[in-house]
């Protein structure tokens, strides 16, 4: 029997911003952070998770994961996993946090962190990585894991049960191409940020082409004739009649007229998709430009700012959307995402979660393992970022233009103390990087 004792969080940043990774339209210069949760228990094993941010605000979160930890301290573990549906409903219950974020915004972050500790608790003691656990379970042990609060107009349990039921039909095959690391292909983002000049960008695409990259996403939507330029030095390295793709993100920095408008001039260089090109709640927003790019052969992707299944189910019913996009945290972690996996497979929209930020590959190769074993039985791509890995105990790895499918116990969101020590903030003076002289341009900056 393990019973939770406490929560420890951790505040911690690492200072992007300095070579503008992670730069966009909409976010110039982030520091990609974690609101980290560890989760502590009376017996040798902890809970690690976290809610991925870029910097400031960071802490707010993490005085949302204590409140939010404070609901399961003193509850065994086995009373939480034996109902998920139940626990993951207590957890987002509490009536005066609600007031203040019934799931979303910072209380819905939290939650992502606190059940995904839970989730990796749980497989430390199963001996075995978080998708493995899915997997294992039978279509209705996988139902009871939803709140259908909220979304049963759109799908029921029973539609659950036999969206899953007909998923069993080739599973083991499936589950053997995960076991050889031939589950995820997945695609790079590296190459593609705003703030990287012409010729950094350029190394980067044909760098990650050699190692077997067949998808290619590039931020876009500061200024079009600068964009041209770089989706046609993109299309010179990828080509365009190689099987090679190409995406784009504006990171909702257009109105709707301008996402349409913009994109008509991008259209020669034949996206695939355009992510995020409005305000990430506008589902009519979406649908129109959905509508109004489709002559032209682009698709609209969305969900990495969608803050919970609610508005997931009006994306997918509305048809507002080619591609689903879930975050590993930004939704109320794995039992929530699993009710989008399934909410997509009802309406046929491929799962093409977002990873880019410090940890999300980590979570989301399990994510895109289970989507693929059990639910959709389809493949998809997912976003690879190659950078910061380095600071967890299991990092993701590519391997012949694929994810290496985790095998060690637990969600692969556990991080170094060395890493966690020297980034977190704002720190210990002789410890944290935030107390040396070469934070001085990113703190200075915060004051402005």
């Amino acid at each position: 029997m393990v019973t939770i004792t406490g929560v420890e969080t951790r505040d911690v940043r690492f200072p992007t911003s300095l070579d503008k990774t992670g730069s966009d339209a909409m976010n110039a210069a982030g520091d990609y952070s974690a609101a980290y949760a560890i989760l502590k228990t009376d017996a040798e094993f902890q809970g690690h998770g976290m809610t991925f941010t870029i910097g400031r605000g960071n802490e707010i979160v993490c005085a949302a994961i204590e409140h939010l930890a404070d609901r399961i301290k003193g509850r065994t573990l086995e009373s939480l996993v034996e109902n998920w549906g139940k626990t993951w409903r207590h957890l987002v219950n509490d009536s005066q946090l609600r007031w203040i974020g019934p799931e979303k915004g910072v209380i819905h972050l939290a939650l992502g962190a606190v059940v995904n500790a839970i989730w990796d608790l749980w497989a430390k003691t199963l001996n075995k990585p978080v998708w493995r656990i899915v997997a294992d379970m039978t279509p209705s042990e996988i139902v009871k894991l939803i709140d259908f609060r909220y979304i049963t107009d759109a799908l029921t349990p029973e539609e659950a049960l036999e969206i899953l039921t007909k998923a069993e039909d080739g599973k083991a095959s499936r589950l053997q191409e995960a076991l050889e690391s031939k589950a995820v292909p997945a695609y790079t983002t590296s190459a593609g940020w705003l703030g990287y000049g012409q010729d950094k960008m350029k190394a980067l695409l044909k760098e990650t082409l050699d190692k077997g990259y067949r998808h290619f996403k590039l931020k876009v939507g500061s200024d079009v004739a600068e964009d041209r330029t770089r989706l046609s030095i993109a299309r010179e390295v990828i080509g365009f009649d190689k099987g090679n793709v190409l995406m784009v993100d504006a990171n909702q920095v257009w109105s709707v007229p301008e996402a349409i408008e913009y994109m008509k001039q991008l259209a020669e260089f034949k996206p695939w998709f355009i992510e995020e090109p409005t305000s990430p709640d506008d589902v009519l927003g979406h649908k129109a430009v959905r509508e109004a790019l489709k002559p032209y052969g682009i698709g609209v992707a969305t969900g990495e700012m969608c803050q919970n299944r609610v508005m997931f189910k009006q994306f997918l019913a509305a048809g507002a959307i080619d591609v689903c996009q879930i975050d590993a945290c930004r939704l109320g972690g794995v039992n929530e995402v699993i009710a989008v996996l399934l909410m997509a497979a009802k309406f046929n929209v491929p799962i093409v979660p977002h990873s880019g930020g410090v940890g999300l590959p980590e979570y989301t190769q399990h994510l895109s393992t289970i989507d693929y074993i059990c639910v959709s039985g389809k493949k998809s791509v997912l976003e690879y970022v190659d950078h910061l890995h380095e600071h967890f105990h299991h990092p993701s790895e590519i391997k012949e233009g694929h994810y290496v499918t985790p095998m060690s116990p637990g969600y692969s969101v556990e991080m170094k103390p060395e890493s966690m020590d020297r980034f977190s903030y704002p720190g210990k003076e002789g410890v944290s990087w935030w107390k040396s002289e070469e934070a001085r341009p990113i703190l200075e900056g915060e004051r402005i």
